[in-house]
């Protein structure tokens, strides 16, 4: 069956691929430890070793974030800002280190080299982005008009009751969600197109992911499908594990930080294993059309 070989294909596609991944996490850690360093340093000029920082360590206090006044809305809009160029600068790394990974992942698993990763992503890298802004104002307008507008509609009513808000919540936001697994799966589709052609054709792209989500449909969604599902379930294991985890010495902050870094690698794994089946599903759709093509 196309789907459990697509999955296989990408699981050994993703394991021979690990250097890319450890390329993508560094990349990763440093945009952020730009952004942290920086608030660290912020934080403890703003607040000192003083008892307000002893208080913080403990867990959120809203009394002592009343008490830190100006300063904390000088705080808060300098984490504002900075959280808002690391979400910008963020999207542009992903954006151009994708281009590599597809690269990498498309045709058999071989041996991994790390200047044709970043060739692939410079020359990839304008197409993926068109490409990423387009599915993003699609997902966007999408929740306006699947979840916002009609959900605002129903709390507009005068009659309506919490049961009624909370039922148009569930069914609107599981209409979205499938409509956007869709839509996950025409960005795949596209890029793996776009690696495969050269020169920049990302509309071109776009409507071939429309072309061959819907061709495909049930294979298509099901290996989605799955491929999200293991992704939420990682998701839900990290947050049952890590918040509860408070290291009282250096050891042991150390061991946390070791441990919430490789959580994130297996993270971008399963990002990487989603991106290597829906290439692995489409190249055998295309040997297979070759073959019964007299």
């Amino acid at each position: 069956m196309w789907i459990f070989s697509s999955i296989s294909n990408g699981v050994i596609r993703t394991v021979k691929f690990w250097k890319g991944v450890l390329i993508i996490w560094l990349f990763s850690l440093l945009l952020v430890s730009a952004f942290a360093f920086p608030l660290k340093g912020s934080l403890k000029s703003g607040l000192g070793n003083s008892m307000i920082t002893e208080r913080l360590s403990q867990g959120i206090d809203a009394e002592t974030l009343v008490d830190l006044g100006a300063g904390m809305k000088s705080l808060f809009s300098s984490f504002a800002a900075g959280f808002f160029f690391l979400l910008i600068l963020g999207f542009l790394m992903n954006t151009f280190l994708a281009g590599g990974l597809f690269s990498s992942l498309r045709g058999e698993p071989q041996r991994f080299s790390a200047s044709k990763f970043f060739r692939s992503s410079a020359e990839n890298f304008w197409p993926f982005l068109i490409i990423s802004l387009v599915i993003i104002c699609l997902i966007i307008f999408q929740a306006l008009i699947i979840i916002i507008i009609p959900v605002s509609m129903v709390i507009g009513s005068e009659s309506v009751t919490e049961p009624e808000i909370f039922n148009s919540l569930i069914i609107t936001c599981s209409i979205s969600a499938f409509v956007m697994l869709i839509l996950l799966l025409v960005a795949d589709y596209a890029r793996a197109w776009q690696v495969a052609k050269p020169g920049p054709a990302c509309f071109k792209a776009i409507g071939f992911g429309f072309k061959e989500t819907f061709s495909t449909f049930f294979s298509s969604f099901s290996l989605m499908l799955m491929v999200v599902i293991i992704q939420l379930l990682f998701v839900w294991l990290v947050f049952e594990l890590l918040p509860d985890w408070r290291p009282s010495t250096g050891g042991g902050i150390l061991l946390l930080f070791l441990v919430s870094q490789l959580f994130f690698i297996i993270k971008i794994m399963l990002r990487t294993l989603r991106y290597a089946s829906v290439t692995s599903l489409m190249q055998q759709r295309f040997m297979t059309d070759i073959i019964l093509t007299p």
